[in-house]
């Protein structure tokens, strides 16, 4: 829908979304009209740089054209059946995930927190089946994010955040020990324990990669306990990170991996994946979802998917998230640290600058980007950008940054 064709203004769309929507966002004050490639347009055609990627989603650029074709195909021979009959795009797409990431089992879901309370189902479900009706505790870490739903926000270890303020009790059954610190969770793990649940980079909680000790060592706790090891990669699935999964930067794999964001190429898409002898806890009615493996989504998530790997787009992300962390810390100034992982970046800056301000000063200058607490950007764009977009987006950060201080 474009403005010019409604007869509206940007100022009219603005007024109808602070009359009739429950707001829970910082807005930028921009109004997104047609996205393209490496570029957002405002409704008067004017570009911004993404580097936001409507966090994380857009991996093979904003309305790939093979995503936006196969949505169109799809949706003009089915829209949705729910998960009685058998679809074509459905099994396609599990065919090629399973394959292409080495597990054996994929249940759908519609978002990544919803894929996470699904993982988190199953690990319990598997536990109390096998081991009793005590085993299914699960330690997380703390400063991780796992979505809003009850239980994926009650794994999310930050207590003080406004995911888990005035909700009443968390959901049983979690413990959390500090990221990167095998001993801490290792002292975390009792006899009632059934699975340890991290991210492999976290996002929300200031983009910090795990070492590659840590989660070794968790993956060796795990087959020592005979407990399960599960990966949230809803942010870092699907080639972000350098590698198709970032649990193969690793040289690891989960008993049970969720994803989304990049998966369905901008259509709402999740997924848990699952060894067979996990999976085998999902019985029938056990779990379930009316959206799940819509077959507009698993034909765009296909599509997404074979872009990607075709494309080398890991490739691509682990040698531009290079490029920029060095570009970052040579031109950037008052940075405490630049990190990442493929182009999951954060930059920290030192005490008196407000990253909110400086995404704000960014959107001034035509760049999209996402601020965490109060001195921290995270920079997610689409896989597809080149040098040339990032000393773009460095020179507008390195001037908002000096604007500011």
């Amino acid at each position: 829908m474009r403005l010019r064709d409604l007869g509206l203004t940007a100022a009219d769309i603005k007024e109808k979304v602070n009359k009739y929507m429950i707001e829970t966002y910082e807005r930028y004050d921009f109004l997104a009209e047609r996205a393209k490639g490496m570029y957002v347009y405002d409704e008067n055609d004017v570009p911004y740089l993404d580097f936001y990627a409507g966090i994380a989603v857009n991996s093979t650029g904003n309305c790939n054209d093979r995503v936006v074709l196969a949505v169109i195909d799809q949706a003009m021979d089915i829209m949705q059946t729910f998960n009685y009959p058998y679809t074509v795009p459905q099994a396609l797409l599990a065919e090629k995930v399973c394959t292409t990431i080495g597990m054996d089992k994929i249940f759908y879901q519609n978002s990544g927190t919803e894929a996470n309370e699904a993982m988190i189902k199953m690990a319990r479900k598997y536990g109390v089946e096998k081991y009793g009706p005590h085993k299914f505790d699960i330690v997380t870490a703390k400063n991780s994010f796992h979505g809003r739903t009850f239980g994926s926000m009650s794994a999310t270890g930050q207590p003080d955040n406004a995911c888990q303020v005035d909700f009443g009790d968390m959901t049983p059954g979690f413990s959390y020990a500090e990221f990167n610190n095998l001993e801490d969770f290792k002292s975390k793990v009792t006899e009632n324990t059934i699975g340890i649940m991290v991210e492999p980079v976290q996002g929300e909680g200031g983009v910090h990669p795990a070492t590659k000790k840590f989660l070794t060592g968790l993956r060796k706790l795990c087959d020592e306990k005979g407990i399960l090891l599960l990966l949230d990669e809803v942010q870092t699935g699907w080639c972000r990170t350098g590698a198709v999964m970032s649990y193969m930067n690793y040289g690891i794999k989960p008993d049970i991996v969720s994803m989304a964001k990049a998966m369905g190429g901008g259509m709402p898409i999740a997924a848990i994946c699952a060894t067979a002898e996990v999976a085998k806890a999902f019985t029938m009615g056990s779990h379930g979802s009316t959206f799940g493996g819509h077959p507009v989504s698993c034909a765009a998530a296909l599509a997404e998917i074979n872009e990607l790997l075709d494309r080398d787009l890991a490739g691509n992300a682990k040698k531009m998230g290079e490029y920029f962390l060095e570009q970052a810390r040579k031109e950037i100034p008052h940075l405490k640290e630049a990190r990442g992982q493929g182009l999951l970046l954060g930059l920290e800056f030192k005490d008196g600058l407000n990253s909110v301000d400086i995404k704000h000063k960014c959107l001034e200058k035509h760049l999209l980007t996402t601020a965490i607490g109060t001195n921290l950007i995270r920079l997610v764009p689409p896989l597809i950008l080149g040098k040339e977009h990032v000393d773009k987006a460095i020179a507008i950060i390195k001037e908002a940054v000096e604007e500011l201080a």
